[in-house]
C-alpha cells in the first residue's frame, strides 16, 4: 500500500491581501465547491474510489450499531469493497490479457486479494471481524482523498485536515498491523464457522489462499511481519518452565504446520 500523497494547500484559494473582507467570506464558498466539483470530474475513478470507500465504512458501521443495519450491511460493506477493488485493478492494471503472465500480475496485486476476500465472505453468514479489515483498509485511504480534496479547497488547515493528517502520518502503520492481525485471526475462525454451519466447507480452503497472497504481498510486508510476531510471542510462550507438556507439543505443532504451509517468497528481480 503506498503512503497517503501530502500535497501542500493551493495559495490560490486564499484571497489576496488587498481583498476585503466582506468580499472573501462572501465568495469563498462557490470557489471551494468549484474546485472539488472540477477535481471530481476530471478524477471519475477516484470519485468513485471515494464514494465505494465511505460506503464500505458507512455499512460496516452501521452492521456494528445494534438495529441500524442487520446482516444485509455486512453484505453491501462487502460489495462496496469490492467495487473499490475492482477500480483500482482497472487503475493498476487497464489492459486485460488472457495470457499466465497477466494472472501472474493481477495475483500479485493487493486489490486481487481484497476482492476475492469479499467474495469469499459475501454469502456466508455475517462475521464482524471480516469487516475490520476491510473498513479500516477504507477508512485510511478515505483520509488521504479527504486530505487531497482540502489541498484543492485550501481548507487543509482546518481542525479536521490536522486530525486527517495526524491520524494518517501517526497511526498508519498500527492501523495496517491491526489489519493482517485480523486476516490472521480470521483463518481459524473459518475453521470453526464451518463446525457451526456458518460457512461452507470450502470457505477455510479459500481463505488459506487469500491467506497465502498476502503473505507473499511485495507492497504490504505487514501480514509476513505478524505472522512473525506471533510465531516469536508463542515460542517465548511455550518454552517458558512453567508452561505445561501438552501446551508446549501443541504450541511447536502448530508452528510446524504454519512453517510448512508458509509460500515460498521469490526474491524480486
Amino acid at each position: 500500500m503506498s503512503s497517503p500523497n501530502e500535497q501542500q494547500p493551493d495559495s490560490t484559494s486564499r484571497p489576496a491581501d488587498g481583498d476585503r473582507p466582506g468580499e472573501s467570506n462572501t465568495n469563498a464558498g462557490p470557489p471551494r465547491s468549484q474546485a472539488i466539483l472540477e477535481y471530481l470530474t476530471s478524477n471519475k475513478t477516484e470519485a468513485a474510489l471515494l464514494a465505494t470507500r465511505f460506503s464500505t465504512v458507512l455499512f460496516a458501521l452501521l452492521y456494528i450499531i445494534p438495529f441500524a443495519g442487520g446482516p444485509s450491511c455486512f453484505r453491501k460493506a462487502l460489495i462496496a469493497n469490492a467495487a473499490t477493488s475492482a477500480l483500482r485493478l482497472h487503475q493498476r492494471l487497464p489492459g486485460v490479457t488472457l495470457s499466465r503472465a497477466f494472472l501472474g500480475q493481477l495475483v500479485a496485486e493487493d486489490s486481487a486479494h481484497y476482492l476475492l476476500f469479499s467474495v469469499i465472505f459475501l454469502y456466508s453468514s455475517p462475521i464482524t471481524l471480516v469487516l475490520l479489515p476491510i473498513a479500516l483498509f477504507a477508512f485510511l485511504h478515505l483520509s488521504s482523498n479527504a486530505l487531497v480534496l482540502m489541498d484543492k479547497t485550501g481548507t487543509r488547515a482546518s481542525k479536521l485536515g490536522n486530525l486527517l493528517a495526524y491520524v494518517v502520518q501517526n497511526y498508519q502503520k498500527t492501523i495496517l498491523l491491526t489489519v493482517a492481525m485480523s486476516e490472521i485471526i480470521l483463518m481459524p475462525i473459518t475453521v470453526l464457522a464451518v463446525l457451526t454451519g456458518l460457512t461452507s466447507l470450502v470457505t477455510p480452503f479459500i481463505y488459506y489462499r487469500f491467506l497465502s497472497f498476502r503473505y507473499a504481498s511485495r507492497r504490504n510486508p505487514y501480514t509476513r511481519q505478524t505472522f512473525r510476531q506471533v510465531r516469536l510471542s508463542v515460542e517465548q510462550i511455550i518454552f517458558l518452565p512453567a508452561c505445561p507438556q501438552i501446551v508446549r507439543t501443541i504450541g511447536q505443532k502448530a508452528i510446524e504446520l504454519t512453517c510448512r504451509l508458509a509460500p515460498t517468497m521469490v526474491p524480486a528481480n
